[in-house]
C-alpha cells in the first residue's frame, strides 16, 4: 500500500533575510502542530543532473556550540545512514572517526575562542 507524506517549513527572516526562526511539520508525525527548531540541513540528490542540493539554514540565535553539536550528530547520523544504505563497515567507521576527530577538534578551538 502506498503512502504519502508532506514535510513543511515555516523560516521567519529578518530584514537581512537572516532566519530568526525556523518551525517545521510533518503530516505523520506522532506530535501535533508546528515544531520549533533552531537548524535545518537538507541535502536532495538530484538523480537527472547526478548533483547534491542542499538546504542549509540556522537561526541567528543559535550558539557556536550549538552548531558544533549539531555537525557533530549529523556526521553520526550521515554515517548511521550510509550503514543501512550500503552495509560498508569500513567506509562507516571512517565516518564516524571523522566525527570524532571534528568533535575533539570543535571543542579545543571552542575552548580557545571563550
Amino acid at each position: 500500500m502506498s503512502k504519502q507524506a508532506d514535510i513543511n517549513f515555516r523560516i521567519k527572516l529578518d530584514e537581512n533575510y537572516t532566519p530568526i526562526s525556523i518551525d517545521w511539520d510533518a503530516t505523520d508525525s506522532d506530535i501535533e502542530g508546528l515544531k520549533q527548531c533552531s537548524a535545518v540541513m537538507i541535502s536532495i540528490w538530484d538523480h537527472e543532473k547526478k548533483n547534491t542540493l542542499s538546504i542549509d539554514l540556522w537561526t541567528k540565535d543559535m550558539t557556536v556550540e550549538e552548531i558544533n553539536v549539531h555537525f557533530f550528530q549529523t556526521i553520526t547520523k550521515m554515517a548511521e545512514t550510509y550503514q543501512r544504505a550500503t552495509n560498508n563497515k569500513d567506509i562507516t567507521e571512517m565516518i564516524k572517526r571523522f566525527g570524532s576527530e571534528f568533535a575533539d577538534k570543535a571543542i579545543e578551538e571552542y575552548s580557545k575562542n571563550k
